[in-house]
């Protein structure tokens, strides 16, 4: 039976559409149901949109965090998905109970090193560079009531070149990223599913 997949998104999308071509190349065996934008003006939409996947946009003119809030939860209390990715989503997700063991983010360090609020994209490449580590890499985790929080599930690491730049750093990670979620979402879809 296909894990049933809700995405949450804030960005380009791309962890999504890395998810679509496992699912299309048959190594997930998984579907989207339900699809969340933070907002209406991130590329990623357009993106989904091309490979047929309708977008749900969380922030309206006018609205309060509180309203976008409780239209993700009625949308996810409506789906039930299987699990719930936040994939590059920048806002704090509030866990109900029926949520609890379901809901994954991926982030592009070696948590709980270079985690939380306000490190995301390439601040947290500029932050392992600065910093002088030998090695980065991603973390798959349960996501808690804190940012980059909760119990690890994956992580992968690469090692930093000394001509590595935060550019060159960043897609290093997201190729081990493309590898990560997959093998996440299928080792999380066992304690869900059963």
């Amino acid at each position: 039976m296909s894990i049933r997949l809700a995405v949450l998104f804030s960005g380009g999308g791309t962890t999504i559409l890395n998810l679509l071509d496992r699912i299309e190349d048959g190594t997930l065996d998984a579907e989207i149901v339900l699809a969340v934008a933070s907002r209406n003006d991130i590329t990623g939409i357009d993106r989904l949109a091309d490979r047929n996947i309708e977008v749900a946009v969380a922030k309206q003119e006018g609205d309060s965090d509180k309203i976008i809030d409780e239209k993700i939860q009625a949308w996810l209390q409506d789906t039930q998905p299987d699990l719930i990715l936040l994939c590059g989503y920048l806002r704090l997700l509030p866990i109900e109970s029926w949520m609890q063991g379901r809901v994954l983010n991926i982030h592009p360090s070696l948590l709980p090193d270079f985690g939380g609020k306000g490190m995301f994209g390439i601040h947290v490449h500029e932050a392992v560079m600065k910093s002088g580590n030998c090695e980065s890499g991603c973390t798959v985790h349960y996501v808690d009531d804190e940012y980059d929080h909760g119990p690890m599930l994956i992580q992968k690491t690469c090692t930093i070149s000394d001509d590595d730049t935060p550019q060159t750093l960043a897609s290093k990670v997201f190729a081990l990223e493309c590898l990560a979620y997959p093998e996440a979402i299928k080792k999380a879809a066992k304690k869900v599913t059963v």
